[in-house]
This record gives C-alpha cells, structure tokens and sequence, in this order.
C-alpha cells in the first residue's frame, strides 16, 4: 500500500521550489508571484512579490536570495534593503517562461525554461498531443557566474526543469520533464556543463517510440495517454512519470521525483528503478528532503499548474512526509 503524505499548509495558488534555507522551509508561489518562507508554524510569511511571476529559488555565498522572474525572462536578486534587482536577462535566450533554477555553493546559477507557451498549447489540447511530430521544442539549461554573466549553454533539452548536483559537486542532475527522464550533465571547474549523459529513464523505450511515432500507431497512443490522463483515472494509475522538481534521499544515491501527472512521489535509483513511492493528494510540482533532521519529504501540490485557474481555485498545498 502507498504510504500518504499529510497537508500542512493550503490555500495557494501553485507552490514551487521548495527550498530548506536557515531552518526553514522556502518556496514560490507561480500563480501570485510571490516568494514566502515558513518555520513550521501557522502561516507562511510574504517575503516579496517578483513582476512577472516567482520561479526557482536560490541563494550567493554572501546569503543574498536569487529569484527567477518567470515571464519577465530574467533573474532578480535580492538586496539587503529588500529591493529586488536584476541579475541576470534571459529574454534573448528563452522560448518561454522561464523556470526552476539551481544555485550552487559557489554562486553559480543554473536555470532552465519551458521553451515555449506551455500552458497556452494544454488549455486546448491533451498534455500527450504534444508529442505529435516535430514534438516540442527542445531548449537549454543557461549557465551563469555568480555576478549573473552567461557563461554556457547546454545542449538543448526537453522542458529543463528541477536540478540537483551530486555531493562532490562534479555533476549536475537535470529532470526533463517532457521528456521524462533524468540527464546528468558533467560539471567543469568554470562551472559550465558538459555532454548530457541519461542518468534515469521514467518510461519505457517501448511507449517512448511510441507516443512519438508520426504514423497511425502514435496517434492512437496519444489518444489512449489523453484519456488516461483524465483525472478520475491519473489518481489511481502510476504511470507516467513526469519529473519537475526533484530532491536527493537521504542516502544521496537515490532522487526523489515531483510527478507533475500524478499525486505522488516517487524515489528512484539511476537507471530509473523505482525504489519508493509517497501519494499525495494533488498533481505534484516540487518535492524536498529536509527539516530538522533532514528525514522530512516535503511536496509542493496543486488542482492545476495553470497558473490563470490556479488564481482563482487557490487549492495549492505543501504536504509532509516523514521518512
């Protein structure tokens, strides 16, 4: 039986980027642009609202936080006095919103985007008719210094979402949430990122061929993916696994995975075994392993990432589970 996760907080719009930050837990909230901090009792607290929508979260070595400004296509960071400014531009980079970033010890910052209007092509279609050739478009992790220089680009990918870098810091972990797989990049002493290896595939090669097949046989499985999609039959199935955030087990071998199709999460090894799975009660966009003692799984969930219905419903929950 699938362990169950417990809901803590509510009434959010569509909680992101789970962060654990001096004692406490940090995130986003995509709908109202806000970044909000919580210790872990009553309410979280407002710590600033980003034009353009909140997005990944990060802090410099000097304890200054670093905010994406999703549809502002840049990086702002926050100055002592609480006024935001920019840190880095990414409008002439990105093909959509841009999205989750990770800040690594040293300042560097690693931020991926959707790479197009995602949620202007799902209010009209099934999330698997993307799949339809030529498919998405693939798109970038940008590579940026801690004064917020571009310094690389990588390979291009499919929708670049959560990262993790292993504990010696020699490679970076990348969540292809379009792609539902796991991509380890090599991280080189300038901190850009080197030739793209699969660190853990969340589908089978089978189904992958499949869905993207241009002929009759991908039209009928894409057709058969938008039904079971369908929400009073996505809360009783597994599968697929689509990644969006993700979050190392306490083992540090092993990565847990928001499942942005379904209420749960899920841990894997590399390779993409399945190790462990914790329900939730909402589609899941973020997840973390922190606390105290560092043996809390936190997961950020919503009735909806869009973040126009989001607004309105505000049904966005952080859920606990204690391993």
């Amino acid at each position: 039986m699938k362990r169950t996760a417990s809901i803590t907080l509510n009434g959010l719009g569509v909680p992101e980027s789970l962060r654990w930050h001096e004692n406490a837990l940090w995130f986003s909230d995509l709908a109202h642009g806000t970044v909000h901090r919580w210790d872990g009792s009553g309410e979280a607290k407002t710590i600033t609202k980003v034009p353009g929508r909140a997005g990944g979260l990060g802090w410099l070595p000097d304890g200054r936080m670093l905010v994406v400004s999703m549809d502002g296509g840049c990086v702002y960071r926050l100055e002592p006095d609480g006024q935001l400014v920019e840190h880095a531009d990414l409008r002439h980079l990105v093909g959509g919103p841009v999205n989750d970033m990770l800040v690594d010890p040293k300042g560097r910052a690693y931020v991926g985007n959707f790479g197009f209007d995602y949620h202007a092509f799902v209010r009209e279609h099934p999330n698997s008719m993307l799949y339809a050739p030529p498919g998405p478009p693939k798109t970038p992790i940008a590579c940026l210094a801690p004064d917020g220089e571009l310094i690389g680009l990588t390979e291009p990918t499919l929708f670049p979402n959560g990262c993790l870098l292993t504990p010696d810091g020699t490679t970076l972990v990348a969540a292809e949430t379009l792609g539902m797989r796991l991509t380890a990049f090599p991280v080189h002493p300038d901190g850009t990122l080197g030739s793209p290896r699969p660190w853990a595939a969340l589908i089978s090669p089978l189904l992958w061929r499949m869905v993207n097949h241009p002929g009759l046989p991908g039209r009928i499985t894409r057709r058969v993916s938008a039904a079971l999609d369908h929400p009073a039959i996505a809360k009783r199935s597994s599968s697929p696994i689509a990644p969006d955030g993700i979050a190392w087990h306490s083992d540090g071998e092993s990565i847990w995975i928001a499942n942005a199709l379904r209420g749960e999460c899920v841990r894997v090894a590399e390779g993409g075994r399945v190790l462990d799975r914790v329900a939730t009660s909402q589609n899941t966009l973020s997840c973390l392993v922190a606390g105290g003692d560092g043996r809390t799984l936190f997961a950020a969930t919503v009735p909806t990432d869009d973040p126009v219905r989001a607004r309105e419903l505000n049904g966005g929950r952080i859920e606990m589970y204690r391993l």
